[in-house]
């Protein structure tokens, strides 16, 4: 996206923020000082922006580099730990918090698909950025596991445990940089004593 697009998502979500739950053309136009016509260009329809929308603010949770040649304990250990601190933070983010919550309310009453938008362009697309690297870990011996669904699914219920409802439920739990980071590195070494093989951080010890 260009610069000026990703703007435009920025104004979205700056609306949801404000409590702003019935998102038009109209009131985004107006935010992002941009006309009906170039909205409609750019991302078709409402539920079009709102997919573009949701696949912005989840590009901020990535898995980050790694070498699948050279990917040893310490590596996939970092990159996970990396993966499990940044989505943290992005689902703490009061964006993330109020998205989550109109999504949650659209999917209840049916006014609109975007807890299906959610899902498709938020949880499922990060689950496809992170299970690369596990598959990796397997290939070099370092994970055991049958199903890569399965094993992402524990690890990302081991790093969320019950922090995002908590959130969304207004739980004011402080998420500090600090504590992220202790609660990404127990929710890796959790995940190499169910998945780890010989050799990996959890086994070794």
């Amino acid at each position: 996206m260009s610069p000026r697009q990703r703007e435009v998502l920025d104004a979205v979500l700056a609306l949801l923020v404000e409590g702003r739950e019935t998102l038009t053309m109209t009131a985004v136009a107006r935010r992002a000082r941009c006309s009906k016509e170039t909205l409609y260009k750019w991302f078709g329809d409402r539920d079009g922006l709102l997919a573009a929308t949701v696949r912005w603010q989840a590009s901020r949770v990535r898995a980050g580099n790694f070498d699948r040649q050279r990917l040893d304990a310490a590596m996939l250990q970092e990159s996970l730990e990396r993966f499990a601190a940044n989505w943290l933070s992005v689902i703490s983010s009061r964006t993330s918090i109020a998205l989550n919550r109109v999504a949650v309310a659209h999917a209840g009453s049916g006014r609109s698909n975007l807890g299906a938008i959610v899902l498709e362009n938020g949880r499922f697309a990060i689950g496809e950025r992170l299970k690369p690297l596990l598959e990796a870990g397997r290939e070099v011996g370092l994970l055991e596991f049958d199903d890569t669904e399965s094993a992402f699914r524990t690890f990302f219920g081991l790093v969320g445990r019950d922090v995002q409802i908590r959130l969304l439920l207004g739980d004011g739990i402080e998420m500090s940089r600090e504590g992220i980071a202790r609660d990404a590195a127990d929710a890796t070494r959790q995940f190499f004593v169910l998945y780890g093989a010989n050799g990996t951080p959890a086994q070794a010890g």
